[in-house]
């Protein structure tokens, strides 16, 4: 019975998603007109579609943000085709498809990597959007009370956890800066895209924030860059390698771990979950 049950539960989910992509198809295919070959193009809300026509080929998506347009505009993201809005409000933007590859770990040490992220986190156009989109800069503060209000009861009671918030807490007045930037907070090596012709963009920008440079840079070194390049690599994206950036990055990572725990917690997957907890394990043994 529990097996008919959970078969039937699955057919209704397979019938949802069919429906749901269908409608979503004939959206697109309603702002493109016929002849287009649509396909999915991944991400947490399905609403971006590949469409290819000829020798045409677009990256469709739903509702992206007015961010978008400064983006390309200063050559970060692939080339903003249109913008089109619907009678229901919905706002869709088509891109160029570009041929070329996402990056590997290994190429995070480029030159090309370091420079591209300097020129986000300098450029006074992307701040100015962001401040007229009404993004306030993210403090240290505000980061440690939104841990804090997340993390469930479950994993407030972990030892580690518990570590990890102490030392956030302890460490607070040490992690102070006047410099908000525009940060990416998401530069996983997946969403680094180079092209045929060697321009390299940066894409998926919904979690961007004002806030320390620190939270990408920190990101970025300690899971791409063995430590004993740090300083080299900084060096090609324009700053020295100093020990208020050091501890302001250490702070960030391991507020960064936290949320991780927390976001697989979210998703029950138990597995990256676990994986995630003891990685914040061992970056508090070999850090602090």
């Amino acid at each position: 019975m529990v097996d008919i049950l959970i078969k039937e539960t699955n057919h209704k989910k397979k019938l949802k998603r069919n429906v749901g992509l269908k409608l979503k198809e004939n959206w697109l295919e309603y702002v493109l007109g016929n002849g287009w070959r649509i396909s999915p193009a991944g991400g947490a809300t399905g609403d971006a579609f590949y469409a290819e026509k000829d020798d045409k080929r677009l990256f469709l998506k739903r509702n992206s943000s007015p961010f978008l347009a400064v983006l390309s505009a200063e050559g970060i993201v692939p080339k903003l085709v249109w913008t089109k809005r619907m009678e229901n409000g919905d706002v869709i933007t088509a891109q160029h498809w570009l041929n070329g590859r996402e990056l590997k770990p290994k190429d995070m040490n480029s030159e090309q990597v370091a420079e591209l992220l300097y020129k986000i986190h300098h450029s006074n156009e992307l701040l100015d959007m962001l401040k007229r989109l009404g993004k306030q800069p993210l403090t240290p503060e505000d980061l440690l009370q939104d841990i804090k209000n997340t993390i469930d009861t479950e994993l407030k009671i972990l030892p580690v956890i518990q570590q990890a918030i102490l030392i956030l807490e302890e460490r607070l007045p040490n992690v102070q800066t006047q410099e908000k930037v525009v940060c990416h907070c998401d530069i996983n090596h997946n969403n680094w895209l180079l092209s045929d012709e060697n321009q390299l963009y940066l894409i998926d920008w919904d979690g961007a924030m004002i806030a320390d440079p620190a939270i990408d840079l920190g990101m970025l070194l300690y899971s791409y860059i063995e430590e004993n390049q740090w300083e080299f690599w900084l060096s090609k994206y324009g700053v020295p390698l100093t020990e208020d950036l050091r501890i302001r990055m250490n702070w960030y990572v391991l507020a960064q771990l936290i949320i991780s725990v927390a976001w697989f917690k979210t998703k029950n997957d138990k597995k990256e979950m676990q994986k995630r907890l003891e990685e914040l394990h061992f970056f508090i043994t070999n850090t602090y």
